[in-house]
């Protein structure tokens, strides 16, 4: 009986709560906005916003390099580029997807929320040192030419 007494009035391990995902529009670098939001308690992303979202002959850019041949006259802007990224912790998400349209290559990536406007993603190939840090700002959406 003391031992049911003492189950009871002792707190057993918690379940970490997954962290909110930061919805919005995030800028990338220079060249690319990001729209972030929730896909079954996931984190996804997909392309919002193109600094250049012209080829050299006036036409929106294509996926070409995609080793998928159906998917190559599919637009840059508009497809998700991020996906399945679990969360892991407090603001923070790993073991997800990022499809890179410039050079149609898929990588690993995690992601960590810095503060409420700042999310640092590192996209990686095979283990985290074989990649790089990308820092991602939030903007406010549609105030620039580009938008898709």
């Amino acid at each position: 009986m003391a031992l049911l007494l003492f189950c009871m009035t002792v707190p057993g391990p918690r379940a970490q709560a997954a962290p909110a995902v930061p919805p919005g529009a995030w800028l990338m670098g220079t060249k690319v906005a990001i729209q972030i939001f929730d896909c079954s308690a996931m984190l996804c992303g997909r392309v919002i916003w193109l600094k250049a979202s012209l080829n050299p002959e006036g036409l929106l850019k294509r996926d070409t390099l995609n080793p998928d041949p159906a998917l190559r006259e599919r637009q840059v802007c508009g497809p998700t580029i991020i996906w399945n990224v679990r969360p892991k912790g407090d603001d923070t998400w790993e073991g997800g997807w990022f499809y890179n349209p410039d050079d149609g290559a898929t990588y690993r990536v995690s992601m960590v929320l810095k503060s409420a406007d700042v999310i640092v993603a590192r996209i990686y190939w095979g283990l985290p040192i074989f990649g790089e840090t990308r820092t991602l700002v939030r903007v406010p959406m549609g105030t620039s030419a580009g938008w898709c």
